[in-house]
């Protein structure tokens, strides 16, 4: 197909009327969409929730173990009789 057979395809394309659209596949598309928003913002919400009962629990551990401060040695015996 050559620049000026695709021009025309085009025109046709564009002068002709619309497609048909069936009236029940807008209520369709509609609740079809409301229901994949639903499942989105819960589906966000649980991540949140997620997120937040992670933070929640890496600092009660944090502030039950202390893990910056540096163990004991053990490998040194204790000074004594000097």
């Amino acid at each position: 197909m050559n620049q000026t057979q695709r021009e025309a395809a085009v025109r046709r394309l564009l002068e002709s009327a619309p497609p048909v659209v069936p009236p029940e596949l807008y209520a369709q598309a509609v609740r079809r969409g409301g229901r994949m928003l639903r499942r989105r913002r819960i589906l966000l919400r649980l991540l949140w929730l997620l997120l937040w009962a992670a933070a929640v629990a890496f600092a009660v551990w944090a502030a039950t173990v202390h893990p910056w401060v540096e163990p004991p040695s053990d490998t040194t015996p204790p000074l004594t009789g000097w």
